[in-house]
């Protein structure tokens, strides 16, 4: 254990003497703590106030597609994007220590424990009835495919001569991983690349200590020439010791001349803090309002009581709880007069509809107004579908706004519209079909599991296992809504019975 915390302790000193021979400045309040099974965060040495700004970072000390050594390669196979980023980070792993960025990638892992990565059983055992057991399987598809069209190609082209072993589907993986979590958006013109410091500040939902922000939207400063010399230079892994180094009256350490003042527009971002943080507190970045599924799909981890949180009912669920009620044909047919009136679920890439279950148990109003579509008498669904038919442009478009009028005669939907015992029921109904997707084990099942893990030592368990039991109880709270909201209705309509006329 000794020898595993002077390695580290090697490697952040490694890459602290790299940041300032690429001009990266950062405040002396920040501490890195590296821990040998968790990675590197960030802690404050004394009191952050709002609008320090912590660190400089040059743009061309990021890892981007403008900057790398395999610029010529990716113009000539015309790739861009997350391919292009991926092929930079390939190749520049393969100069090895050659590379102008080896002390940045002596502190970033070979790859981050996404379920990108994991392995097929590993995705069907502990992702199974998820929102990301079907998302992943197919991420993994599509990856597999690109690497296949778009990096196995470059291994033939004698010009340039790869390595293969650095450039293999594992290697292509693991580096969309590192893009996937790491990554931020730099410029129009360096695009999103590998921002060297601002990558180690863990995420915390809704408790954004420091704020990432460049300096400016597009910069010509950095010209072929700045790149060509900052490819060129060879690092120098000297043993020099911080006291060296010219701390200014900001507290900012100064390695020279900023990249910021290569041109006449500024070309770093900046680190500002915009929380105040006490000494000993670890600082936080956010990477969004993000609930557990996409925590977990793109940075590996949960969160726990994640207010973001939501639960997708599929529409195949719904056809499914129609199709035992109701024949196919009665069916489309209202499916096909909820979309005429200008309704629809929200849209995945494979353009079928779903619906949201927020954090709180409410669905979709979308998908309250399919069921009570659905449940319709045939006299008056019949004369609904009349009715739309007369209430369309000359295009065959229902009209603007008249889908809610001619199903309420209001233009702004209530919370606790289109609710009745019938709907409450289906929506019950409904979460049980979506229950069943987890498999036998139960809620309290997994509560138990989750209690028994380590979020250290078994990282795909504990996360995967909060992801099920953050989207069942949110079925559990769908439940408690469709009972609930389905007899304050009924209450309602009660009590509008029984109200005496006045006189």
């Amino acid at each position: 254990m000794a020898a595993a915390a002077i390695t580290t302790s090697r490697r952040v000193r490694a890459f602290k003497r790299w940041m300032k021979s690429k001009g990266v400045d950062f405040s002396d309040a920040l501490q890195f703590h590296d821990c040998p099974l968790q990675g590197i965060s960030i802690r404050a040495l004394c009191d952050l106030t709002v609008g320090d700004v912590v660190a400089t970072i040059p743009k061309l000390a990021c890892l981007t597609v403008r900057n790398t050594g395999a610029r010529d390669l990716i113009e000539a196979s015309s790739l861009d994007g997350t391919l292009a980023l991926s092929v930079a980070i390939m190749y520049e792993r393969s100069l090895g220590q050659l590379s102008p960025w080896a002390p940045y990638f002596s502190v970033m892992p070979y790859q981050e424990s996404l379920p990108l990565v994991w392995t097929s059983e590993e995705v069907d055992r502990l992702l199974c009835g998820t929102e990301l057991h079907k998302t992943v399987k197919e991420d993994q598809a599509l990856i597999c495919e690109d690497w296949e069209e778009s990096i196995q190609p470059l291994l033939e082209m004698e010009s340039f001569q790869l390595d293969p072993t650095f450039f293999c589907v594992q290697d292509y993986f693991a580096a969309k991983t590192l893009i996937a979590s790491r990554s931020f958006m730099i410029d129009d013109f360096h695009g999103s690349g590998m921002v060297p410091l601002a990558d180690l500040f863990n995420h915390k939902t809704g408790a954004e200590d420091v704020h990432f922000t460049s300096v400016s939207s597009h910069s010509e400063s950095d010209s072929e020439a700045d790149i060509d010399q900052m490819n060129g230079d060879k690092y120098d892994d000297n043993d020099s010791d911080d006291s060296e180094i010219e701390i200014s009256p900001l507290g900012m350490k100064s390695s020279g001349e900023s990249s910021s003042e290569l041109g006449d527009e500024p070309s770093a971002m900046e680190m500002i803090m915009v929380k105040d943080v006490k000494a000993g507190s670890e600082v936080y970045n956010t990477y969004g309002s993000l609930g557990n599924a996409a925590l977990l799909h793109r940075y590996g981890f949960t969160e726990p009581n994640n207010p973001y949180d939501i639960v997708n009912i599929d529409m195949e669920i719904v056809l499914e709880w129609s199709s035992s009620l109701f024949s196919s044909r009665c069916t489309r047919a209202r499916v096909s007069l909820w979309k005429k009136l200008g309704f629809s679920g929200c849209e995945s890439q494979e353009e079928s509809d779903y619906f949201e279950i927020s954090f709180d148990g409410e669905p979709q109003i979308e998908l309250r107004i399919l069921l009570h579509i659905i449940l319709l008498p045939e006299d008056t669904y019949y004369e609904l579908d009349s009715a739309v038919s007369t209430c369309v442009n000359s295009v065959g478009e229902l009209k603007e706004g008249k889908g809610m009028f001619l199903l309420k005669g209001i233009t702004k939907p209530s919370n606790d519209m289109f609710m009745n015992k019938s709907v409450g029921d289906t929506l019950l109904s409904v979460a049980n079909i979506r229950e069943s997707l987890y498999g036998s084990n139960s809620l309290e099942d997994d509560i138990e599991a989750l209690e028994k893990c380590c979020c250290v030592r078994d990282k795909k368990l504990y996360h995967s296992l909060a992801l099920r039991i953050s989207e069942r109880r949110i079925l559990q709270k769908l439940r408690s809504y469709a009972a609930e909201a389905a007899h304050l209705r009924i209450g309602k309509r009660t009590s509008a019975r029984k109200k005496p006329k006045k006189t």
